[in-house]
């Protein structure tokens, strides 16, 4: 253990009633969090862990057992278990009262609290993680609020590692300790003194490898970042959001999105479709940002491609300036596109009327002047187009770029270079200094963003990186070939280009030469397809099982494609001879003729394969795992191949607890890119974040009472109830008798919002049941289902709203649809310029309007908030009697029995019988309800007077219709 671990330990210990810790990321909060585990003995009570995702779980428990096997003497106590629904009320009350150490979710908790299968003093403490999103309405703080009620020796323990989340908002950490009945906030920041002591005293070797981006990533990146600060111009002109907020280096942090967001959400609904655009425009460009220095050509452009395909016509920022840039230089990293007249390689002037044809010098000249291009030898696609209505034949060239990341060039000589000097050492017999300790496996850790990043790169330093360029240009290729395949629906007449081009894929055009951009986007879409059906081709053939070295002797002949003419046999990436024969037989009714493939020579594949036996063991690991792996793998050499701050943290601590251990890090950085602006921004805003906090820290007023707890608890074992105490009365001149308690009776799976919470805080007992027919049961007659708005929607979408109505009205007397609003939020759906007045079946209102004319019984309430529904509820509940919990329980639900007299199940409502008479003549939905009321079955109905079916019914005229409909004679058969 570090020893500023046992600093925080130690200030936590000093406050019985616990605090909150906030510290940097990456800094061994799970080893922190194991090591209070072992301070906790069953006597004491059991130890309840909340909010702890999978990965925590995993590392905290990894963590306690490697400290338990370190313990020489002393009691080991059990290992922490996981207390699920799947276990029973018994086996869990056991468990409670065992005093183990427990992770638990909260819904489980609050229903076993609310249902006192958890005796309160059984509980010693809680231990919650993600302090950072917790708030007042949470499911903690009303667990918490429950615990301190009954048990004052309780201690809560809570902890964070992301301090930019505790400072947005208003008080965040204030609120946080409040709702959590604490008073002590401890800060533990990277620059904290002892901090800094213990990660300092023997950090580990660096070496800071700044890679230079090549010339279109450079391209790339200047683009979107005019882009992206020409739509926060955009979006700053709509003065609905804070400006200072509005910068490029926001923009790079997912956070820049909640911070839109939260500005956005209460005005959401008068914005412009423009402006909610820009939203998701400003999270796109991030992404490319992001892409940019993650991922391989190839597949940067096929993201592109699928937003080109999504996003084309709703998006602003593909309209802007320089957005076409990013679609070009993505290309050119791919491949290059032109055509040649004359020996020229490029976009040519309209081609002449005369026919010419390509010798074999000039053949041999378009490949130098490709070469030229890109200095390494690629395979070129040449393409014979000739023009029908000119009779002019010109040579198109495909040319496969295929640019490799520079990072992956530096990850391949980095790791030759740690052999080399490895076998140095070796040779030199320095291997044990140079190992330290002499525990040393020889692993290098190469730490990436995603899976994807990291089987990409175990595949590139094992079969090369050309290889898996090879392999990704391919793929891209046959996902053209499949979207060609897809069957076309609705085939309108194509449109002309529009500005730029991008959303069409064409070059930018003058006026005049529409029919020239035109012909040229599809030559190379066609050149593309040729390609790719070349491909596909040698694909079918290698499943059928055609012999791979027959093929690659092949260089000769052609094939006929379908709709493409005619292509010259081999794969891409094989050997062939550098000449091509150009045959001049025509397609009929297309533009490409031929299609030749010029291969190169691998003789860097090989050299790579010769290479690739001196490479140390390489582990790659993802940082979106989150899995505490150093501990696991004990490297002594790390790579960052993309650096991210909580794992520095990491790898930092890791040196700190092995100082005998000799570590070197690599970091490879994209010089002057935003990958390092990220980093520095990240690093720049953790430290804001600690000054905010410290600042709050000296100002905030935690309230107190004379023995040191907060103040907001109630002394008795239940809530204060809503009713007024003070029931003194002159009436006999004494107390009247207390009002009952008012109850609610909740549904298990209401528990995931926070409604039930608040409703606590109004004084109303909750009783926690599996309902089947609603939500909330505020008395025998009123029964409520609550939606949220998105809820809503989707219940409308799936029919599911119209079938909880409709048993709503068959159980329950006034049943009651709740449609409650965020509390920051516009209290509307929509905004008074977008409502029609005509019914639309893709409208809310319309369905919200022919779900009432359905139900006339339904009653709608609408609720600005939490807070404003449950005063709601305490206005519906004045009147009436408190909820049935057993009758509750067996409404709508099927019964073994069959019919019981006066039950509440389903098979005592005979629904076929009220369909029935609702389709009798003169019966509507007026007065069907007063005729159920009236008389108990058909068969009475039919026996009933003229004069009280006029009494149910409502008049003389429709009790005469009915009457003379059930004395009707049926006509006699002949």
């Amino acid at each position: 253990m570090v020893q500023f671990h046992e600093h925080i330990i130690t200030e936590l210990l000093e406050d019985s009633n616990g605090g909150l810790v906030v510290t940097s990321s990456g800094l061994g909060l799970h080893k922190l969090i194991s090591s209070l585990f072992l301070l906790h003995h069953h006597s004491q009570g059991c130890l309840l862990v909340l909010s702890a995702t999978p990965p925590q779980k995993s590392s905290i428990l990894r963590n306690y057992e490697n400290d338990i096997q370190s313990q020489i003497s002393g009691e080991v106590p059990n290992l922490p278990s996981e207390i699920t629904s799947d276990l029973p009320a018994n086996q869990r009350l056991a468990l409670y009262t065992s005093g183990g150490i427990f992770f638990i979710t909260t819904r489980i908790l609050i229903v076993d609290l609310l249902t006192h299968r958890l005796p309160t003093t059984a509980v010693a403490g809680l231990v919650i993680l993600n302090a950072h999103s917790l708030s007042d309405t949470s499911t903690e703080a009303f667990i918490v609020r429950i615990l301190r009620s009954t048990n004052r020796s309780l201690y809560v323990r809570a902890f964070s590692d992301r301090p930019h989340s505790m400072v947005s908002g208003f008080a965040k950490a204030e609120r946080t300790l409040k709702c959590l009945f604490v008073r002590k906030l401890h800060l533990w920041p990277r620059f904290q003194v002892y901090v800094a002591q213990d990660l300092e005293r023997d950090p580990p070797e660096v070496v800071d490898i700044r890679v230079p981006m090549s010339t279109y990533m450079i391209g790339i990146q200047k683009a979107v970042i005019e882009v992206m600060d020409a739509c926060l111009k955009e979006m700053r002109k709509t003065n609905k959001v804070d400006v200072e907020d509005l910068t490029v280096e926001n923009g790079l942090f997912k956070s820049f999105d909640e911070i839109v967001k939260r500005q956005l959400d209460p005005i959401w609904h008068t914005l412009g479709k423009r402006t909610k655009q820009l939203v998701s425009d400003l999270k796109t460009l991030r992404k490319l940002l992001d892409y940019l220095v993650r991922y391989d050509a190839v597949t940067y452009l096929k993201y592109l491609d699928s937003l080109r395909a999504s996003e084309s016509f709703r998006s602003v920022w593909i309209f802007a300036e320089s957005s076409y840039k990013i679609f070009e230089y993505a290309k050119k990293r791919v491949y290059h596109f032109g055509r040649t007249d004359s020996g020229k390689l490029g976009l040519s002037k309209p081609v002449s009327t005369k026919k010419r044809k390509l010798n074999d010098n000039k053949k041999d000249e378009v490949a130098q002047q490709c070469r030229a291009v890109k200095h390494d030898i690629v395979p070129l696609v040449f393409v014979c187009l000739k023009d029908q209505s000119t009779s002019t034949e010109t040579r198109v060239v495909l040319e496969e770029v295929l640019e490799e990341p520079p990072k992956w060039k530096v990850l391949l000589d980095v790791l030759m270079e740690i052999q080399e000097e490895r076998d140095k050492h070796a040779l030199s017999g320095e291997e044990k200094d140079h190992l330290g300790d002499g525990d040393d496996n020889g692993i290098v850790l190469v730490a990436c963003k995603d899976e994807y990043s990291c089987m990409q790169l175990e595949d590139c330093i094992t079969n090369g990186s050309q290889k898996v360029m090879r392999e990704e240009w391919e793929k891209y290729l046959l996902s053209k070939v499949q979207l060609q395949a897809l069957p076309k629906r609705n085939a309108k007449k194509a449109k002309e280009p529009k500005g730029f081009g991008v959303l069409d894929g064409v070059v930018a055009s003058a006026p005049g030469k529409k029919a020239e951009v035109s012909s040229i986007s599809k030559q190379e879409h066609d050149a593309l397809l040729a390609a790719a059906s070349e491909v596909s081709k040698r694909i079918n053939k290698d499943i059928v099982g055609e012999d791979d070295n027959q093929k690659h002797v092949d260089g000769g002949g052609s094939v006929k494609g379908k709709g493409k003419g005619k292509k010259k046999k081999g794969s891409a990436g094989e050997k062939t001879n550098n000449d091509v024969a150009p045959e001049d037989d025509a397609m009929e009714g297309g533009c490409l003729n031929e299609v030749f493939l010029r291969k190169h020579n691998q003789g860097l594949n090989a050299e790579f394969s010769r290479e690739m036996k001196k490479l140390p063991p390489v582990v790659f690991y993802a940082l979106e795992s989150d899995k505490k792996i150093l501990d696991i793998l004990k490297p002594s050499t790390i790579i960052a191949y993309h650096p991210d701050i909580a794992f520095v943290r990491e790898v930092e601590m890791y040196k700190a607890e092995n100082p005998s251990r000799k570590a070197k890090v690599y970091f490879l950085f994209y010089e002057d890119s935003t990958e390092v602006q990220k980093f520095e921004a990240s690093v720049r805003r953790e430290n804001g974040a600690f000054e905010s906090l410290i600042r709050q820290k000296s100002l905030m007023m935690i309230p107190v009472d004379q023995d040191g707890r907060c103040l907001g608890l109630d002394s008795s074992n239940e809530p204060q109830s809503v009713i007024p105490q003070n029931l003194i009365t002159r009436k006999a001149g004494g107390r009247r008798e207390a009002e009952k308690e008012m109850q609610v009776i909740v549904d298990m799976r209401e528990f995931m919002s926070t409604l039930p919470n608040v409703l606590h805080q109004k004084g109303m007992r909750i009783i926690p049941v599996t309902l089947e027919v609603g939500d909330y049961i505020l008395s025998p007659l009123i029964c409520v289902e609550r939606k949220s708005i998105s809820d809503l929607f989707g219940s409308f979408a799936s029919g599911r709203l119209y079938h909880q109505v409709e048993m709503m009205s068959r159980y329950y007397r006034i049943p009651v649809l709740l449609i409650e609003f965020s509390q920051d939020k516009s209290f509307s759906f929509q905004s008074a310029t977008e409502i029609g007045d005509d019914v639309t079946p893709n409208s809310i209102i319309s369905k919200l309007s022919l779900l009432v004319l359905h139900f006339p019984r339904l009653r709608i309430i609408w609720s600005r908030s939490l807070h404003a529904t449950a005063e709601i509820f305490t206005s519906l509940k004045s009147n009436q009697d408190e909820p049935d919990e057993v009758k509750a329980i067996r409404v709508g639900v099927p019964s073994e029995e069959g019919v019981i007299e006066n039950d509440v199940r389903a098979e005592n409502y005979n629904t076929s019988a009220v369909e029935m008479l609702r389709r009798l003549p003169g019966v509507t939905d007026s007065n069907y309800r007063a005729i159920m009321d009236g008389c108990k079955s058909l068969a009475e109905l039919a026996m009933l007077p003229m004069e009280r079916l006029a009494e149910l019914m409502g008049g003389q005229k429709a009790a005469k219709m009915l009457r003379e409909f059930l004395d009707a004679k049926y006509p006699t058969l002949l």
